[in-house]
């Protein structure tokens, strides 16, 4: 009997926004760096006219005292001694997670030492300071042109020294440490918080050649390239500029950016470009990221919960709906419901639903519940001082923190009541408004996210009456597990001529896990958006010649990210799909001595050892990466069918097991567990493991075929023979158990 379990032992595929890269991860400062001669993966010149905010002010003076005092323009600054003397005006001693630092002003500069227990004193000093409130951190040169933020930062509203990872206690040479690449100012975070930024890696030298045109974010950078001669008599502005000022789903598109998590494709955020050909943002497929129902979870910024919500994804809200573009600030109040009433009030013209805050919320009228952002717009603090408003305008359903925890407003503040009175009430007042496509949409996410039997279905039933696009899209892109599956691959077909580039690029991801409709992909090779076009050139990647238009352009956005693990690992991705197996093995190892605790470094590179031959050091490989994502049981599953290729059946055995401790509804780990059971003299075991896996899918006819030919062996012919019967009923074509039962 061989072990099988439809392992992925083939063309590795990448959900291209799997590495997303932060912007505006909240670590910046500012310094201006010359361009050097070396060569790069990603320079260029600064793209923006060389007038800086100041020369703005003699003809714009309301508009630049407003923005002169927003978190825009004050994003980053060098250290100056009037500025940080409350955080440096005195030696002073701060202790956290058992590290003493001594901080002091030293010779014009901010001065940290760190004193741990394990290591020799470390020095350094700080250059430029990200931010003003809530936090403010300093910026430390790392040589090479590198630059890291500290760990340590300053409370200016408490006046006090605090880590920006709490209690989390991240160790010298890991990828998060502030030393690593993970709090590297150049890749992480400048792009946002500076105005023309151009990273300009150096990739033979693993340096930077950073250049940017102005600290903070300046006025070209929203606006565009503002030559002297704008001002001139008889000056006309460009029609870009006008339609970024008239058009704001449009302009919009210029705050997105450095408002979302999302990934780089080409590292240029100017104004008047449109976001998808720009920037892959992260959409709610990874459990760790968002919830199930949308609500931000880890540090997701804004913009995919505006696309997300109905009002932003359908309705057309846009972000100049409800800020000031100067100050940042709301433009009308927030704590009596004025913002939200803009639209929610009788004889509007967005056609959104009139709502009485007193008779909707059922909360008296000075209430914190009265308020609409309490219940539709939740904080979380990220950084630990710094609280964000979700953006999804979602209604609260306890009915939903009790059946997949997923947070609701309605316990910040009757957390004591618990979740049962709080869904209680919920249903007295709201009633079968409640049962909304909300709470199904979410059903359906974990499901999908849990790898459930049910969830193709549940997806397809999404799907069939999705109408915000970013939802539709990932939709598509939970359902990729699940794509030879003749329902979700004609959806998927429908989708690549969809209106939304999101929507398209995540069809062409869903055909592209298959060899059957990867030729249905051609023509989004010149697709209008460079989102569409990047991921049908890597799904066609193997075919691309490197003098075509296409090879380039995905070529440029491989290599924007070299700097990182995640890019390196992109690298060696593709160069693998392309049947360069040998050549693949060296960025993965070098994403990995970046970063030795990535997984999917580790998991991809066992798929390349296992190309070239090399099982063990693939089955050890694959069983690395499952250790460090102690929750993936798909990952041990894939490591006990490594050790069972290479007949390691102990390791096998205790991998699989791992699998479904992990996730006990994953079939196919039982079904495997069982095989390598038989085959160690263990059929009584093995039969359990197959029943649990027919138990889970009981669709699938391998798992009672399996049985039957177990039962057979073991000389219960006619437990065989009615095994075997199940098989047959569910696929009528299964030969082998066709001729099991017909045997003598």
């Amino acid at each position: 009997m061989i072990i099988s379990a439809n392992a992925p032992r083939q063309r590795l595929a990448l959900g291209l926004g799997c590495a997303a890269v932060l912007a505006g991860a909240g670590l910046l400062a500012w310094r201006q760096l010359a361009v050097t001669g070396q060569s790069s993966t990603s320079s260029r010149p600064p793209v923006l006219a060389g007038r800086n905010s100041a020369d703005c002010r003699a003809c714009h003076q309301d508009i630049y005292r407003v923005w002169a005092e927003s978190d825009h323009a004050q994003a980053h600054r060098p250290v100056a001694a009037a500025l940080d003397a409350a955080a440096f005006g005195a030696p002073r001693v701060v202790e956290q997670n058992g590290i003493r630092y001594r901080l002091a002003w030293v010779a014009g500069q901010p001065a940290f030492t760190e004193e741990r227990t394990d290591r020799a004193p470390f020095s350094y000093t700080a250059e430029f300071v990200l931010g003003r409130r809530p936090l403010r951190q300093y910026i430390v040169p790392a040589g090479g042109g590198r630059y890291q933020a500290a760990e340590l930062a300053f409370d200016p509203a408490k006046q006090e020294w605090f880590d920006v990872f709490g209690a989390e206690q991240r160790q010298p040479g890991e990828w998060g440490h502030w030393q690593g690449r993970g709090m590297n100012w150049n890749s992480m975070c400048a792009l946002c918080h500076l105005t023309d930024y151009a990273k300009n890696y150096q990739a033979g030298t693993d340096t930077y050649a950073s250049t940017w045109l102005e600290h903070g974010v300046g006025c070209v950078q929203c606006h565009g390239d503002l030559t002297p001669g704008h001002a001139a008599p008889g000056y006309k502005s460009s029609a870009a500029l006008r339609k970024l000022v008239t058009d704001r789903t449009r302009s919009q598109q210029t705050c997105a950016p450095c408002h979302a998590r999302n990934e780089l494709l080409t590292g240029e955020p100017r104004p008047g470009l449109v976001y998808d050909d720009h920037f892959r943002v992260t959409l709610p497929i990874d459990a760790g990221v968002f919830y199930p129902d949308g609500q931000m979870r880890d540090e997701d910024f804004n913009w995919t919960s505006l696309l997300t919500s109905r009002m932003g994804g359908k309705a057309g809200v846009t972000c100049l709906d409800c800020h000031d573009p100067h100050s940042g600030k709301t433009i009308a109040p927030v704590a009596n419901n004025a913002l939200c009433l803009q639209c929610h009030t009788l004889g509007n013209t967005r056609s959104a639903p009139v709502i009485d805050p007193g008779a909707h919320s059922h909360h008296g009228a000075d209430s914190t519940g009265n308020q609409c952002v309490s219940c539709h717009m939740p904080t979380t603090t990220y950084m630990q001082r710094d609280a964000r408003h979700d953006h999804g305008f979602l209604r609260p359903d306890p009915l939903l923190t009790k059946e997949l925890g997923i947070p609701n407003a309605c316990a910040r503040c009757h957390a004591d009541q618990g979740v049962d009175w709080q869904i209680e009430w919920s249903d007295r007042w709201y009633g079968a408004a409640m049962d909304s496509r909300q709470r199904a949409r979410a059903r359906a996410v974990d499901a999908a996210q849990k790898g459930a039997p049910g969830a193709p279905a549940a997806l397809l039933a999404l799907l069939a009456g999705e109408e915000v696009p970013a939802w539709k899209a990932s939709i598509l892109l939970l359902a990729r597990p699940w794509a030879a599956e003749a329902g979700l691959r004609a959806a998927a077909e429908k989708a690549v001529g969809d209106p939304s580039p999101l929507v398209r690029s995540a069809a062409v991801q869903l055909l592209g896990t298959q060899p059957a409709t990867r030729e249905l992909l051609r023509p989004l090779l010149k697709d209008p958006a460079r989102l569409v076009r990047l991921d049908a050139a890597w799904a066609l990647s193997p075919e691309l010649s490197d003098d075509t238009v296409e090879r380039r352009e995905l070529t440029a956005y491989l290599t924007l990210s070299a700097d990182q693990p995640a890019g390196q690992l992109r690298l060696g991705q593709d160069l693998f799909n392309r049947g360069r197996a040998a050549e693949a093995e060296a960025p993965m190892r070098q994403a990995i001595a970046w970063d030795p605790n990535f997984a999917g470094a580790h998991e991809a590179l066992g798929f390349v050892l296992d190309g070239l031959g090399r099982s063990t050091e693939a089955a050890a490989s694959l069983w690395r990466a499952a250790q460090l994502d102690p929750r993936n049981g798909p990952l041990a599953l894939e490591a006990g069918l490594a050790f069972a290729g290479i007949r390691k059946m102990a390791e096998a055995e205790a991998a699989l097991r791992e699998a479904v401790r992990r996730e006990p509804g994953l079939d196919r780990a039982w079904y495997n567990l069982a095989l390598v059971l038989v085959q160690t003299g263990r059929p009584k075991e093995g039969l359990a493991a197959l029943q649990q896996a027919e138990e889970i899918a009981p669709a699938v006819a391998d798992y009672p075929y399996a049985a039957a030919t177990i039962l057979w062996q073991t000389g219960e012919r006619e437990a065989a023979r009615a095994a075997a019967r199940r098989a047959l009923a569910l696929n009528p074509e299964h030969a082998a158990a066709r001729d099991l039962i017909s045997r003598p």
